[in-house]
């Protein structure tokens, strides 16, 4: 009787395995980056866009969770949500997903126009015309493992918040890294300075080389590589943040260059 042939051991970790597994897939990445761009999405690229979406989300679940420990509670809510990006300016992200969001209903504020009259809330769209709003859902598998990975849960309305904050910075991500193909660089960093009334501003910190290098790029004009998602980084986030998500997809990518 033949012997059956050895197969791989299927229990170890993929780390083990020499696979390291992220947490957004680069193949959920790629469908979002579609529905923005028709551009080619280079596999460093995908890989990269993953590792900052994850920096971002872990740094607001790790804030949530923070909130909810003073309290004495162990599963996330929606208010805790709230108390992270209070509490740090540079966790604020996907902004758009505020509008459609009960959690943040009224929290953003009355937008008026250039004649001084309020402009209404948008309404919720019944198309189903692909959007960071309606593909929200697509993420909840991955908030799900960044919430094991920190050991603790979340009740369903805070997974969704997360959900749509995830969809909408990654979705922000992409059309900025297609801006940067298309312009063939960036000019403008994202940066806050916080003042108190009265006192002097000052200067803003100088910016790394390393992201200074960002500002002009090379390559084709039809592919985002990993360097146009390093660089829409440099414009979505700021701060400690911003560092933590550059550091994570350079890692990610294993010190690839830009393809």
């Amino acid at each position: 009787m033949p012997a059956h042939p050895i197969r791989p051991d299927r229990t170890g970790s993929a780390s083990n395995a020499g696979v390291d597994v992220l947490t957004f897939k680069p193949s959920l990445v790629r469908t979002v980056v579609r529905e923005v761009t028709p551009l080619h999405l280079s596999r460093s690229a995908a890989r990269a866009a993953s590792a900052v979406t994850e920096t971002v989300l872990t740094g607001i679940i790790d804030g949530a969770l923070q909130g909810a420990r003073e309290v004495g509670r162990k599963k996330l809510l929606p208010e805790d949500l709230v108390t992270a990006i209070g509490r740090d300016v540079e966790l604020e992200v996907g902004g758009r997903w505020y509008e459609h969001s009960p959690t943040f209903k009224g929290l953003t504020g009355v937008v008026y126009d250039a004649a001084g009259i309020a402009v209404p809330a948008p309404k919720r769209s019944r198309s189903r015309k692909a959007s960071a709003v309606l593909g929200a859902h697509r993420f909840e598998a991955g908030v799900r493992k960044l919430l094991r990975d920190r050991v603790t849960a979340a009740v369903p309305a805070m997974v969704r918040d997360l959900d749509g904050l995830a969809s909408v910075f990654l979705t922000d991500l992409a059309r900025d890294a297609a801006m940067v193909v298309r312009e063939g660089g960036i000019k403008r960093f994202g940066t806050v300075t916080v003042v108190t009334p009265g006192d002097p501003v000052d200067a803003p910190a100088p910016l790394p080389e390393s992201v200074l290098a960002l500002s002009t790029r090379s390559g084709d004009r039809r592919t985002i590589g990993r360097d146009d998602v390093l660089a829409a980084t440099t414009i979505q986030l700021f701060g400690e943040v911003r560092g933590r998500a550059l550091a994570a997809a350079r890692e990610a990518t294993e010190g690839g260059k830009g393809g």
